[in-house]
């Protein structure tokens, strides 16, 4: 691993943006088999939402906070992550169906693809290739600019925002046809302190609520398991409720490494059951930043959200944020008395053997529920969902 004196650097982050512009053709000029193929995926807005540059600086303040295992960045009040939700506002892409497998492509088959379908000079599109470092050629596009536009909408105080001409929830164009590049003056130091200040009355919660005309919220994006394409992430939103309006409680440890694509397409498939087993212990927020009681004191002790030091200036670290909300509920923890405590062990906790034994059967219920398609409400499955609520400890033994 290469070691680097001194402060963090920035990213180096490319946006394709420019590039698309100039390689795509405009509306009702592509070829009629590509227009068919881009309209029949739902992928066609794609080629019209990349940013034609982007903030590296800004780009790498929020990269410093994000934690692989939990995919979500860690904020000074809690965790927030790009939601599916959050994909199909802003891109206009599909979140159902299956998972897209990809194929190795070699640079000579990438550019005659390119050279056939778009009309680009082979010697170009087969120098292009091989600046993306040849060998299996895949394409990611657009990533960069997605983080930009998901940080403009959620936190109006970050970076320069530029706004289109495009009223987007009026004209059901994506949301991140909203923005266009605004080059900005803050330096990566200068945001670290920044972030650390933040509050939660900086975020706005539900960017989205607005453009509900366009896509409507749908429960496939409370799924908790893995996603999967040209990688394997894991996906966790109840780590993140409050982004789609329920209180946010302690969540539970972050799921084992998935073990193959078909036990990630099934879960996937019966994607109701982890949907059920989130919001079981929530309800939705009466201020738009409502935690339950013990979750801020728990993700203080689990988390490191502050990233300056207290002798590191004037400027430094301010001390970590204890968030009153405006509106006190009448009850102090809005989670029902009977449901468990998310962040205590049971009076008797079970070895380490055992809970692995526990979670495989878990684990083997979860996939055999969704493989049936079976719901709560179906008397067959009573003993089935009686038997996983039992092994996740959620239930007594009756």
């Amino acid at each position: 691993m290469e070691h680097i004196e001194g402060p963090k650097p920035e990213l180096r982050i490319a946006s394709l943006g420019t590039k698309l512009t100039g390689w795509v053709p405009g509306p009702g000029e592509h070829h009629p088999n590509i227009q068919g193929w881009l309209d029949e995926s739902g992928l066609k807005w794609l080629e019209r939402t990349s940013l034609s540059n982007v903030d590296p600086q800004l780009l790498s303040a929020f990269t410093e906070r994000w934690h692989p295992e939990t995919s979500s960045f860690h904020m000074p009040f809690g965790e927030m992550t790009i939601t599916l939700d959050d994909v199909a506002c802003l891109l206009h892409i599909p979140v159902r169906g299956i998972f897209y497998t990809p194929v190795p492509v070699s640079m000579e088959e990438a550019a005659a693809l390119a050279t056939e379908l778009l009309g680009v000079p082979y010697e170009v599109a087969y120098l292009e290739t091989s600046r993306q470092r040849g060998g299996n050629f895949y394409t990611t596009v657009g990533y960069p600019s997605l983080l930009q536009c998901w940080i403009h909408e959620y936190f109006p105080t970050l970076g320069r925002r530029g706004e289109s001409v495009h009223r987007c929830d009026d004209m059901s164009y994506p949301r991140a046809m909203r923005w266009v590049y605004k080059q900005g003056k803050t330096k990566l130091p200068a945001y670290r302190p920044i972030m650390d200040a933040l509050t939660p009355s900086d975020v706005i919660w539900r960017p989205f609520e607005g453009h509900r005309g366009s896509i409507p919220s749908d429960l496939i994006t409370c799924f908790s398991g893995y996603l999967r394409g040209c990688t394997v992430v894991p996906y966790l939103p109840e780590r993140c409720l409050r982004q789609f309006g329920f209180v946010q409680y302690i969540p539970p440890p972050p799921p084992h490494p998935a073990s193959s694509y078909t036990n990630i397409d099934s879960l996937w498939s019966g994607y109701h059951t982890s949907v059920d087993r989130i919001l079981q212990f929530t309800r939705p927020v009466r201020f738009d930043a409502e935690t339950t009681a013990d979750y801020l004191p728990w993700y203080y002790t689990v988390s490191h959200p502050i990233l300056c030091r207290p002798h590191d200036g004037p400027h430094g670290a301010p001390p970590v944020p204890q968030f009153v909300p405006a509106y006190a509920p009448p009850e102090a923890d809005p989670v029902p008395q009977d449901a468990p405590a998310q962040d205590a062990p049971p009076t008797h906790a079970p070895s380490s053997g055992e809970q692995r034994q526990m979670d495989a059967i878990v684990y083997a219920l979860e996939r055999f529920i969704g493989q049936m398609d079976a719901g709560r409400d179906d008397d067959v499955f009573d003993n089935i969902f009686y038997a996983l609520d039992v092994a996740r400890g959620d239930r007594d033994i009756d």
